[in-house]
């Protein structure tokens, strides 16, 4: 069951991305609007992930994943039958709130099930295994729903899964909880939710509305007043959602600093990749599902050797070469055109994928190791989100960049080279950080977590979102200490 849970959720992250032309056709919206259907699912995730781990903890696990199921499925039909772009960005977001319940709270009953730890490792795999799966069939069955059936059809294949889950739940499932687990951090979660919120309207909307417009100044404006007050909120809090003592490890810091990149640049490019062959090379939408394949099928693959080649070699080398690739790749998307061929294109998205796949899993790794062993899951927790709201970013500042080189007279074509170019850029720049920068610290010295904090990774909010690879299996083969 938690194993198809996280099928249907990463599913539903991947399968968007081949409908979003025939959403701008059927929908009559702007780029913009594309950007929101994206955005507010990725938002509400990326923010609610931690506490929704809390959650599951308090309240039981078997609970917050079935009502996660039960969310995540009404809302996957109000999107389905949405009659304009409000009603289904409304429902994208209302599916973030339960993927973000769903999500941790399956990684949580796998721990709770297999307490041995060979068999949890094994578990866990298949958990990662079934989360690799989704991706990779998210680009392949929304191209065949939707040309089939339109796009309603992505949001209506979540409902016969999540009926399976919650009937089979009921019966299948055993309750477990955490009762010693730490108070839920609702200020700093509403904090952060509008603060990163108010920063991503800015930039979806500032496009369309002007860079100067009182709006889009105010949006910015709130976006850093909020921020830091989530910042001193949290320094304050004897149970923060984002524990900030833990960035005092330069490891911490850095892996995760790392993982905004890859999230920005990873989510931000692959938001336009059906919309490249669709817009600008005259791709079916069933075709340009197929023609995205291989950056997923590289991620999928590659994933699983993540771990054990930072273990082999360390996590700098393994994370700089990964960025280089990524960054390599996307530069190179950056100079495709109208008559470029497929053949000339394919390897590209390839690369970008097995960039970002040497990755994930070692950033990971990285931050578990900055920490003591009983902040594992926190630290795999937040790893999960500082890479979603990278995405959110990506999404936002890759979307401004196209519809700004249009508003100033160029083809859509030019925006999304100008993109592409940007995103490897900041990717590049990423490697020559972490290649500076990631290196091995010791374990946290500060304080350790609130009394009741679970020591397992899987207590806490590990869950994946936003187009991302397996960390799970990654964490597992890149714990041991590896050379930097």
């Amino acid at each position: 069951m938690a194993c198809l849970g996280q099928f249907m959720v990463l599913l539903d992250s991947t399968i968007v991305g081949a409908a979003l032309p025939d959403m701008q056709e059927r929908l009559h919206t702007q780029l913009s609007g594309l950007q929101w259907i994206v955005d507010a699912y990725v938002l509400l995730v990326a923010m609610l992930l931690l506490s929704g781990g809390v959650f599951a903890d308090r309240f039981g696990r078997k609970r917050v994943f079935l009502a996660g199921v039960v969310v995540f499925t009404v809302a996957s039909v109000v999107c389905s039958v949405a009659p304009s772009i409000g009603w289904l960005i409304a429902g994208r977001a209302v599916q973030g709130i339960g993927a973000a319940a769903l999500s941790p709270a399956s990684l949580a009953l796998l721990a709770a099930a297999y307490p041995v730890p060979q068999e949890r490792v094994k578990a866990i795999g298949l958990w990662a295994g079934f989360s690799g799966i989704g991706l990779a069939a998210g680009p392949l069955a929304g191209g065949i729903l939707v040309d089939a059936f339109g796009w309603p059809a992505i949001f209506l294949v979540n409902v016969p899964i999540g009926a399976v889950l919650l009937l089979a739940g009921l019966r299948v499932l055993s309750e477990s909880r955490n009762p010693s687990a730490p108070a839920i951090d609702i200020p700093g979660t509403v904090l952060s939710v509008l603060g990163v919120g108010a920063l991503a309207y800015g930039l979806i909307e500032g496009g369309s509305r002007g860079w100067t417009s009182p709006v889009i100044l105010g949006s910015f404006a709130a976006a850093v007043v909020i921020l830091a007050v989530f910042v001193a909120v949290e320094a304050r809090s004897s149970t923060p959602m984002l524990p900030l003592r833990l960035f005092r490890q330069q490891l911490f810091t850095v892996s995760n600093t790392a993982m905004v990149v890859v999230g920005f640049a990873l989510m931000g490019s692959s938001f336009f990749f059906s919309q490249f062959f669709v817009y600008v090379q005259g791709s079916s939408i069933l075709r340009a599902g197929l023609q995205t394949l291989p950056a997923s099928l590289a991620m999928v693959i590659v994933s699983p050797y993540a771990g054990r080649l930072a273990a082999k070699y360390g996590f700098r080398i393994v994370v700089t070469t990964g960025l280089a690739l990524a960054g390599l790749g996307l530069l190179a998307l950056g100079f495709v055109h109208a008559d470029t061929g497929y053949g000339n294109v394919w390897w590209r998205l390839a690369v970008v994928g097995i960039g970002f796949a040497l990755t994930m899993s070692p950033l990971t790794g990285a931050a578990i190791q900055a920490v003591s062993p009983q902040e594992g899951g926190l630290a795999s927790g937040i790893s999960s989100t500082t890479r979603q709201i990278g995405a959110v970013l990506g999404v936002a500042v890759l979307g401004a960049i196209v519809r700004t080189r249009e508003s100033g007279g160029a083809s859509f074509e030019a925006g999304l080279n100008s993109a592409f170019v940007v995103a490897g850029a900041v990717t590049l720049a990423g490697a020559v950080f972490t290649g500076l920068w990631l290196v091995k610290s010791e374990p946290s010295r500060v304080p350790g977590p609130t009394a009741g904090r679970s020591p397992l990774p899987s207590d806490r909010s590990q869950g994946q979102r936003g187009g991302a690879g397996p960390d799970p299996r990654g964490v597992l083969e890149s714990t041991p200490d590896p050379r930097t």
